[in-house]
């Protein structure tokens, strides 16, 4: 179990550093190129994933909220959450209210339904009989 673990322990570790090279933005990759550092990950077993991790990366979060899995690398966003984000906020308000005039037609359907099923019930007005 031990040999095991000596083999799967920096085959991990080059796989994770692999990996976070990859996803690593060019723009953050300290010292060398990026394709650089993905050669010495893979040639050097075990050395180069642990340079990679200790150097290779800045490791200070970016500017507008930007993580290393985004798609778009050159868009930055503006707004990070979106309780901050007013665009956000406004198109809440106006599904809210949306949704309010649909209650109200609902309620008022339901209303004159109901007033119809009244009426069905209680029938026409039986006219007293003629003496």
């Amino acid at each position: 179990m031990l040999r095991a673990l000596i083999y799967l322990l920096p085959l991990a570790l080059t796989i994770y550093a692999f990996i976070d090279c990859l996803n690593t933005p060019e723009d953050e990759a300290k010292h060398l190129p990026k394709v650089a550092w993905v050669f010495i990950i893979l040639l050097f077993w075990i050395v180069g994933p642990i340079v990679w991790l200790a150097a290779g990366k800045l490791r200070q979060v970016p500017d507008g909220g930007r993580t290393p899995s985004e798609w778009h690398r050159g868009h930055r966003r503006q707004w990070v959450a979106p309780d901050d984000n007013p665009d956000f906020l406004k198109s809440l308000k106006d599904e809210n209210e949306k949704d309010e005039a649909v209650l109200k037609d609902w309620e008022a359907d339901l209303r004159r339904r109901e007033d119809e099923l009244k009426r069905r019930e209680s029938g026409p007005e039986s006219t007293p009989p003629a003496s």
